[in-house]
Protein backbone atom coordinates (compact mmCIF):
# COMPACT_ATOMS: atom_id res chain seq x y z
CA UNK A 1 0.00 0.00 0.00
CA UNK A 2 1.27 3.37 -1.07
CA UNK A 3 2.30 5.67 1.50
CA UNK A 4 2.57 9.83 1.75
CA UNK A 5 3.89 12.41 3.82
CA UNK A 6 1.90 15.55 3.66
CA UNK A 7 2.86 19.09 4.24
CA UNK A 8 0.94 22.53 5.07
CA UNK A 9 3.70 25.59 5.22
CA UNK A 10 3.29 29.25 5.60
CA UNK A 11 5.97 30.81 3.89
CA UNK A 12 7.03 34.43 3.74
CA UNK A 13 6.14 35.81 0.28
CA UNK A 14 9.83 37.35 0.61
CA UNK A 15 11.13 33.76 1.03
CA UNK A 16 9.31 31.88 -1.20
CA UNK A 17 12.07 31.86 -4.12
CA UNK A 18 14.78 30.67 -1.61
CA UNK A 19 12.06 28.68 -0.32
CA UNK A 20 11.61 27.06 -4.09
CA UNK A 21 15.10 26.92 -4.72
CA UNK A 22 15.33 24.21 -0.84
CA UNK A 23 12.64 22.67 -2.71
CA UNK A 24 14.07 21.90 -5.90
CA UNK A 25 17.37 20.46 -3.64
CA UNK A 26 14.78 18.63 -1.33
CA UNK A 27 13.32 16.75 -4.65
CA UNK A 28 16.89 16.07 -6.34
CA UNK A 29 17.71 14.23 -3.09
CA UNK A 30 14.31 12.16 -2.01
CA UNK A 31 14.14 11.10 -6.01
CA UNK A 32 17.66 10.18 -5.42
CA UNK A 33 17.33 7.86 -2.51
CA UNK A 34 13.86 6.18 -3.55
CA UNK A 35 11.03 8.58 -3.36
CA UNK A 36 7.98 7.77 -6.10
CA UNK A 37 7.05 11.39 -6.81
CA UNK A 38 7.58 14.86 -4.27
CA UNK A 39 6.15 17.69 -5.51
CA UNK A 40 5.47 21.64 -4.16
CA UNK A 41 2.48 23.09 -4.54
CA UNK A 42 1.91 26.81 -3.88
CA UNK A 43 -1.46 27.85 -2.92
CA UNK A 44 -3.51 30.24 -6.05
CA UNK A 45 -7.02 30.00 -4.84
CA UNK A 46 -7.15 30.36 -0.40
CA UNK A 47 -11.10 30.81 -0.77
CA UNK A 48 -13.00 28.74 -3.70
CA UNK A 49 -16.30 29.68 -4.26
CA UNK A 50 -18.80 28.01 -1.86
CA UNK A 51 -16.49 26.02 0.20
CA UNK A 52 -14.66 26.75 3.39
CA UNK A 53 -10.60 26.79 3.29
CA UNK A 54 -8.85 25.37 6.46
CA UNK A 55 -5.39 25.99 5.11
CA UNK A 56 -4.71 29.53 6.37
CA UNK A 57 -6.13 28.25 9.52
CA UNK A 58 -4.23 25.56 9.60
CA UNK A 59 -0.88 27.40 8.93
CA UNK A 60 -1.61 30.25 11.21
CA UNK A 61 -1.22 32.18 7.98
CA UNK A 62 0.08 35.60 8.88
CA UNK A 63 0.34 38.80 6.70
CA UNK A 64 3.02 38.77 4.15
CA UNK A 65 2.74 34.97 3.59
CA UNK A 66 1.05 32.06 1.48
CA UNK A 67 0.32 28.32 1.95
CA UNK A 68 2.77 25.70 0.13
CA UNK A 69 0.83 22.26 0.32
CA UNK A 70 3.67 19.54 -0.36
CA UNK A 71 3.65 15.72 -0.58
CA UNK A 72 6.43 12.88 -1.07
CA UNK A 73 5.17 9.85 -2.21
CA UNK A 74 6.55 6.20 -1.22
CA UNK A 75 5.48 2.29 -2.11
CA UNK A 76 5.00 1.71 1.93
CA UNK A 77 5.46 3.18 5.52
CA UNK A 78 8.62 0.92 5.66
CA UNK A 79 9.96 2.50 2.41
CA UNK A 80 9.20 6.02 3.62
CA UNK A 81 11.47 5.25 6.46
CA UNK A 82 14.55 3.89 4.59
CA UNK A 83 14.44 6.43 1.89
CA UNK A 84 14.14 9.34 4.70
CA UNK A 85 17.46 7.40 6.74
CA UNK A 86 18.98 8.13 3.46
CA UNK A 87 17.94 11.54 3.11
CA UNK A 88 18.96 12.65 6.74
CA UNK A 89 22.58 10.73 6.24
CA UNK A 90 23.49 12.59 3.12
CA UNK A 91 21.95 15.53 4.50
CA UNK A 92 24.03 15.35 7.72
CA UNK A 93 22.53 16.20 11.52
CA UNK A 94 22.39 20.20 11.27
CA UNK A 95 19.01 21.32 9.41
CA UNK A 96 19.48 23.94 6.23
CA UNK A 97 18.60 27.42 7.51
CA UNK A 98 14.81 27.38 6.85
CA UNK A 99 13.15 30.03 5.23
CA UNK A 100 9.70 29.60 7.03
CA UNK A 101 8.84 28.93 10.47
CA UNK A 102 9.77 25.62 11.48
CA UNK A 103 6.93 25.80 14.33
CA UNK A 104 4.18 26.50 12.15
CA UNK A 105 4.18 23.92 9.81
CA UNK A 106 1.78 20.88 9.64
CA UNK A 107 3.37 17.18 8.92
CA UNK A 108 1.35 13.84 8.67
CA UNK A 109 2.18 10.76 6.91
CA UNK A 110 -0.77 9.01 5.84
CA UNK A 111 -1.67 5.51 3.97
CA UNK A 112 -3.22 5.38 0.54
CA UNK A 113 -6.82 4.46 0.48
CA UNK A 114 -7.73 5.52 -3.04
CA UNK A 115 -5.25 5.68 -6.06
Amino acid sequence: MAYVDGFVIPVPKKSLKAYLKMARMGKRVWMKHGALDYKECVVDDLKPSGMPSFFPKMARLKKGETVVFSYILYKSKAHRDRVNAKVMKEMGNAPPEMPFDMKRFAYAGFKVAVG
